[in-house]
């Protein structure tokens, strides 16, 4: 760990050195150290950290040389070596790829999901995709042009021989480093090599000047605020990657702040919180770090003089939003300019228009002059005019009636009539994230109904299984362990790579008359929709086994009651869905055994009454939850889609059940 001024090394500037060396055994610049070391310490997982400020040279480091996990960090690299080898002539930027079927892989991104096979985009428009939303299937269009070797290659040359990529995104097979791939994933770095290419990075040494400007546009796009960025001020303009894979998180980039460019890298891996939350531990601590190293840089009080601003091509932010609104409601015809925060061509376009009109030069530049010619503007999103009437007050809440919900759809149903109590929103159809597994668990409960050695079946995970993004059980490839116990790990960390193992292991078995599929995986999804059709959920399609989102992938809060009232009647479910921790051994394919435990997302658990059944949660879906809690031997099941975190899905829930006992207890009108 490292706290330091940048010295001066000339012999003239002796005196200096001892005074700066004189300040840090004094411990006035060892505050920001003092507050990183208790967070990074109290974090369960391994921690790497580099900040540096740019223009004072002020360092911090933290296992800054320790080879980590980069996930989907491992994209900078990439970036990079696409510009050296645009500026050789070796690849051309404007050059179309076509994608096939067969490029598409999942996880994050938007080229899977929502463009068609033989579509054509720019090698480009590929990096852009690749590092805005992170794009997998992007990436590998972008690595097939450079080569898979590339990446690596260019780093050792420039002296960072731990920065790798290792195969293609989802695509292990591909593996040109197995031995690496299996310790650190898709690719591996160090801070400190991080740090080295944000620096060259602001520097605009990074390939050559227009490169790094280039590259500085796409991490200026980059749509991941949840891990450095969270905690920032809006005006902190960021230019960064990150990265997310199971027990993996991690983030690099440059923050330009009033008191210098900063460069921070965090990498977490071996994280004990693996969930996809907007909780998750290893991202709260992204956030913590970025926060403190900002605010030490910057204390209250202390930034730089406020100056006039003067808004051109290339200015972002909110102000930029307001001019842009002002210049759609004075200029006529309204110029209809996108409301987005960038200042570009359009804009400039409108502004020197505007200029013409009253008399003044047209620079495309926002000036004073021009500011008090557009006159009073507003900030924010609901400034359309220049004055807006206040809304009038809502109705007084009623004492008497239903709770309020986040919850974009919920509904309440008796557990042993399957009567609908109460609901809102109860038919419409929803993505409903890990609630999708209730079904996967049903299926194999159903077989093992009529054969119940099929429970103390080997289940071995394949690598398509372990690779499987989100929520895990945390059994890797080449492990086995008995169906039986595979189900925990199915329902209580809630693991997407179990789904997947069940799948692949039962589809041949449970496909239903008339499937034509081969992938045992389609044909384990096309008995989930056969199996939709006997339980009458008339609102709901599955096309995985997990509930990672897919545009097909819908229920409804009333099918999934249904669901979970079938789930619930099996005695096998019944107790796994109630079972807060559970602990099994599992077997490694080369003779090793290890011992794993998990423990219920379902918090509702920790509180009597309650019995189950699974939660979910999604960036698409928001928090869900269907519960079931027992009184007297009766039964409510409650099913809330789209709640709007995870501690609301839980308040969310249990208001609604006591609603739906206190409308039961009630005498029938």
């Amino acid at each position: 760990m490292l706290l330091a001024h940048q010295i001066p090394r000339s012999k003239y500037c002796l005196s200096l050195f001892f005074l700066a060396l004189l300040i840090l055994r004094s411990g006035v610049r060892a505050d920001l150290a003092n507050e990183l070391k208790p967070v990074i310490e109290a974090h369960a997982g391994s921690v790497a950290v580099a900040i540096k400020n740019l223009e004072t040279g002020e360092t911090y480091l933290h296992n800054e040389t320790e080879v980590m996990p980069t996930a989907s960090l491992i994209k900078f690299p990439v970036l990079i070596e696409l510009y050296r080898q645009a500026e050789l002539k070796n690849v051309q930027l404007d050059s179309m790829v076509t994608l096939h079927e067969s490029d598409k892989v999942p996880g994050s991104g938007i080229l899977t999901d929502h463009f068609q096979s033989g579509m054509q985009l720019s090698l480009e428009t590929a990096a852009r995709l690749m590092i805005r939303y992170s794009d997998n299937t992007a990436t590998n269009l972008v690595v097939d042009q450079i080569g898979l070797a590339s990446t690596a290659s260019t780093m050792r040359d420039m002296g960072m021989p731990e920065t790798q990529l290792h195969a293609k995104v989802f695509r292990r097979e591909s593996s040109i480093a197995p031995e690496r791939s299996q310790a650190y994933g898709l690719g591996s770095t160090t801070a400190r090599d991080m740090l080295k290419l944000l620096e060259q990075l602001n520097a605009k040494t990074l390939v050559s000047a227009n490169a790094s400007e280039k590259m500085l546009l796409h991490l200026a796009a980059c749509d991941d605020d949840t891990k450095l960025r969270r905690m920032l001020p809006k005006s902190v303009k960021s230019y960064n990657k990150t990265g997310a894979v199971s027990d993996v998180r991690t983030d690099a980039g440059l923050f330009k702040t009033p008191k210098g460019m900063l460069a921070m890298v965090v990498l977490t891996s071996k994280n004990k919180d693996t969930r996809w939350t907007d909780d998750n531990a290893a991202e709260l601590l992204c956030g913590r770090i970025g926060k403190i190293a900002h605010d030490w840089f910057n204390p209250p009080g202390t930034g730089e003089a406020v100056v006039p601003t003067v808004l051109q091509v290339g200015s972002t932010g909110e102000l930029v939003e307001s001019l842009q609104r002002a210049l759609n409601a004075k200029i006529s015809p309204s110029p209809n300019l996108t409301v987005d925060g960038d200042f570009g061509s359009m804009t400039e376009a409108a502004t020197k228009k505007f200029q013409l009109g009253q008399n003044l030069e047209p620079t495309g530049k926002v000036d004073a002059a021009t500011w008090a010619k557009l006159g009073s503007i507003q900030l924010g999103p609901e400034a359309k005019e220049d004055s807006l009437p206040l809304p009038g007050k809502e109705p007084r809440d009623e004492i008497e009636g239903r709770p309020f919900v986040s919850a974009k759809a919920w509904v309440i149903v008796d557990g042993d009539s399957g009567e609908i109590i109460d609901g809102d929103e109860q038919d419409e159809k929803l993505d409903f994230a890990s609630t999708t597994k209730m079904m996967t668990a049903w299926l194999i409960a159903k077989e093992a109904a009529k054969d119940p050695k099929i429970l103390e079946e080997s289940l071995l995970y394949s690598r398509r299984a372990d690779d499987t993004i989100g929520s895990t059980s945390t059994v890797r490839a080449g492990e086995s362990l008995k169906v039986k116990d595979a189900l925990f790990g199915l329902m209580l960390p809630s693991g997407n790579d179990a789904s997947v193992a069940f799948a692949e292991h039962f589809g041949e078995r449970l496909r239903p008359d008339g499937c034509n599929e081969t992938d045992p995986l389609a044909m384990f999804i096309a008995a989930m929709n056969a199996e939709v059709l006997r339980l009458g959920m008339n609102q709901s399609h599955f096309v995985n086994p997990h509930g990672l989102t897919h545009a097909e992938h819908r229920s409804s809060c009333v099918d999934l009651a249904k669901l979970a009232n079938t789930v619930l009647s099996s005695p096998l479910l019944r107790e796994i869905v109630g079972t807060r921790e559970y602990k099994c051994t599992v077997h490694g394919v080369s003779g090793y055994k290890r011992d794993v435990a998990w423990r219920n997302t379902n918090q509702l658990l920790g509180i009597d009454g309650f019995i189950g059944v699974k939660t979910g949660t999604t960036d698409a879906a928001g928090a869900c939850l269907v519960s079931c809690s027992e009184r007297d031997s009766k039964k409510l099941i409650v099913v809330v889609l789209g709640s709007t975190g995870s501690a609301a899905r839980y308040s969310d829930s249990r208001n609604l059940h006591r609603w739906g006992w206190q409308k039961t207890e009630l005498p029938k009108k």
